[in-house]
């Protein structure tokens, strides 16, 4: 008997899509399907490659609509932000297919008489793409289209609560004119995908999980060796100086807080504020968070939908519990958000403050809408607090003072440093992590590196 995937919608507990997983004879098949065709593809000149890949864009981008209602149904985003995924991974697939000649290109050594010396970037082959649910698109593309544009071709393994987006991406694909096999959307489950990441017919995984799913996928490919890159777990902090503009810092850490219900990599989880506008700070973020709306993620009014399950939920009660009982004060009255019912996604959002780092909800990822708040008495204090942890994807500086923090983000073990903005990836800039959050590098021109090797040629001439 077919073993099925099934989605089931956070938003009322029903089946949304079902879908066979692959047999092995299926994923056999699959990769040696890969393996043909990414033979030919690397010998498609890359002008002709950007231009198949700008087309399926076009192709995306102009369903915009139907992806942000899949999107909202699959995993419980807010409809009015659903859609806007569309829009960033255009940002990223666009930049990345700009920056591919000059990345690609041959980098000259020398050319005389005697000797002819250069180093090319080859596709490492097939690379297997996993991505999570929680941004099926912007997770995907960072390594999907620069894969494709650089040669390889690519198995993409979508969640199961995600599993429409890489069906979406096969059709476009093939639309644009994509040859068979250099793109495939596969369904696994977590025993065939470890097979995948053993298979010698994969030469590189991309992974975007938590990390005991990047542990299992290290584990799978002992003795493989194919390249990794690993975008795990997060507990990201932002610190608020004496100089910032508190208003902005109050919208903007809000947002990055409790954006997609705070189910983010990147989400702004724990707030390191000065004593000198600790105070005012908090009563204003308070106030921000009571206004949002926990609802029906399809009604356009609602700003916190359901989070994907309802364990997760229930997970996130219990962190922010567990903090309570220790000594934590809570400054939401859950009773405020009528959605909000235990044995549900529906939680409502949540600001604690007389928090510590003995506590889980400081330290360990919560993904959901709950941060915690301390408060600091320096920026030594603060940065000491911030780097106090197995994470370190981002970091916010809130403050007038750029110098300031420039030479605070130079101290703090993160991947990306922000000043006054948080939850946000530039293209041009490198996605990385540090610690736990895992190894490799996306986006930006450096995001080529690890979906191609260097070849060396030394033709001396006779």
């Amino acid at each position: 008997m077919t073993r099925q995937l099934q989605c089931i919608s956070p938003i009322d507990g029903q089946v949304y899509a079902e879908r066979p997983y692959a047999s092995q004879a299926e994923l056999d098949a699959a990769l040696d399907r890969a393996q043909r065709a990414q033979a030919d593809w690397r010998q498609v000149p890359l002008d002709r490659r950007i231009a198949i890949l700008n087309d399926a864009i076009d192709r995306f981008v102009a369903e915009r609509e139907q992806i942000g209602e899949e999107i909202t149904a699959q995993m419980g985003r807010p409809i009015k932000a659903s859609p806007k995924e569309a829009n960033i991974f255009e940002e990223r697939a666009r930049y990345m297919l700009r920056v591919a000649p000059e990345e690609l290109e041959r980098l000259e050594i020398a050319d005389d008489r005697g000797r002819r010396q250069f180093i090319k970037r080859e596709p490492v082959g097939v690379a297997l793409v996993v991505v999570p649910w929680n941004y099926p698109y912007m997770t995907a593309v960072n390594s999907v289209w620069p894969a494709l544009a650089a040669g390889n071709a690519v198995i993409h393994k979508p969640s199961a609560q995600t599993p429409l987006s890489a069906e979406r991406f096969a059709r476009v694909l093939h639309e644009a004119g994509l040859p068979e096999g250099v793109f495939q959307a596969v369904h696994l489950d977590r025993t065939m995908t470890s097979g995948a990441v053993a298979d010698p017919r994969v030469d590189f995984v991309a992974f975007t999980g938590s990390v005991p799913g990047g542990r299992a996928v290290q584990a799978a490919a002992d003795g493989n060796f194919p390249g990794m890159g690993l975008e795990l777990g997060g507990k990201d902090p932002g610190y608020v100086r004496p100089d910032a503009d508190i208003a902005k810092a109050v919208a903007g850490t809000a947002e990055a807080a409790f954006f997609n219900s705070g189910q983010s990599c990147c989400a702004l989880e724990r707030l390191y504020v000065h004593a000198d506008v600790y105070d005012d700070f908090l009563a204003r973020f308070v106030e921000e968070v009571k206004g949002f709306t926990l609802g029906d993620p399809r009604d356009p009014n609602t700003s916190l939908g359901p989070l994907v399950r309802t364990d997760a939920a229930a997970f996130v009660r219990e962190q922010v519990d567990a903090a309570v009982k220790a000594g934590a004060t809570a400054h939401i009255d859950p009773a405020d958000f009528p959605a909000a019912k235990d044995g549900t996604p529906y939680v409502a959002p949540q600001v604690l403050t007389n928090v510590d780092h003995t506590m889980a909800i400081m330290t360990e990822e919560t993904f959901g809408p709950a941060v915690g708040i301390m408060k600091v008495e320096s920026d030594d204090e603060a940065v000491k607090l911030m780097n106090d942890s197995q994470f370190g994807l981002t970091a916010s500086i809130w403050t007038r003072d750029i110098d300031a923090a420039e030479r605070l983000g130079e101290r703090i073990e993160t991947g990306t440093v922000f000043a006054n903005l948080a939850d946000y990836l530039d293209p041009a800039l490198a996605w990385v992590g540090v610690k736990q959050t895992g190894k490799g590098c996306t986006l930006s021109r450096l995001g080529y590196q690890q979906l191609t090797r260097p070849k060396s040629f030394n033709l001396h001439r006779v």
